[in-house]
């Protein structure tokens, strides 16, 4: 795919980036597949499917308590536990505001392992990595913001993102359908959106602008960008997805690159 190519005049040292269709195969890929590199949040929805298959696995359930008083799993999971960005400290209460929370995803963690009696990154590598054949990622630190991977093996969890087979269908739906829906709150690096729709550790584009997918991107596509110049997204319309990895942090040059990177992809793919 020549989209691909528009990577080479990122401003960036190094960036990798691949395609997957609905069906798991990879359409296309550019530059170094199996360089690894720091998600910064796009660690957030590997950390929610370790979460989602702890779900399935009835360790945890979605309704139970979790974080701040009146939170629960899903509260944590849909950035609405009333917890601040980056740290443990009540804003509002749970439900009632979109609070973007990296405190409430290591609280989701710390949760998980306790109930689980297993180590968080431990739980992840065991329950989406390890059967994904996601060999060169792994998290060192917060489940929040602290993993490390390649676009080779994002590009095998955009694959089961599409076709799902280690949670049920059902789950899956739930988890990249809005949650909570309606509610306010600020989009990082994109200011107040109104609503700032969410799945569970996954963003709903829907109706948002500005927005880091592109203009043809379809209100149904959810996924996650990271602060170091990393995405991916899956838009079910077009039955595909596209994984972005660099080693540039984001900002304005991101903001300007990868909405018409986008919908060159999605072209080409129509």
């Amino acid at each position: 795919m020549e989209s691909l190519r528009m990577i080479e005049n990122w401003p960036v040292r190094t960036a990798a980036a691949a395609v997957v269709r609905a069906d798991g195969t990879v359409a296309a890929t550019h530059g170094p597949q199996d360089h690894r590199f720091y998600l910064a949040s796009v660690t957030k929805p590997l950390a929610a499917y370790a979460v989602l298959v702890a779900v399935e696995e009835g360790a945890v359930e979605l309704d139970e308590p979790a974080g701040p008083e009146g939170s629960t799993v899903r509260h944590l999971l849909a950035h609405t536990s009333g917890l601040g960005f980056d740290e443990p400290r009540i804003f509002a209460a749970p439900g009632n505001r979109r609070l973007y929370s990296n405190a409430g995803f290591e609280a989701l963690g710390d949760h998980l392992a306790k109930a689980t009696d297993i180590p968080f990154a431990e739980y992840l590598r065991e329950a989406v990595l390890v059967p994904l054949g996601m060999t060169s990622t792994t998290l060192e630190g917060s489940p929040a913001k602290d993993g490390h991977s390649t676009a080779a093996d994002l590009a095998r969890f955009a694959a089961e993102l599409q076709a799902p087979r280690l949670i049920s269908g059902q789950l899956h739906t739930e988890a990249t359908s809005v949650v909570f829906p309606g509610l306010k709150g600020v989009l990082p690096g994109y200011g107040h959106q109104n609503p700032n729709d969410w799945g569970l550790g996954f963003e709903i584009r829907d109706g948002k602008s500005p927005h880091w997918t592109g203009s043809a991107s379809s209100p149904r596509t959810y996924g996650h960008f990271g602060q170091s110049g990393t995405f991916l997204w899956v838009d079910p319309d077009a039955r595909a997805a596209c994984v972005a990895l660099t080693d540039r942090p984001f900002g304005e040059w991101a903001s300007e690159a990868w909405p018409p990177f986008t919908d060159a992809v999605l072209a080409e793919l129509a």
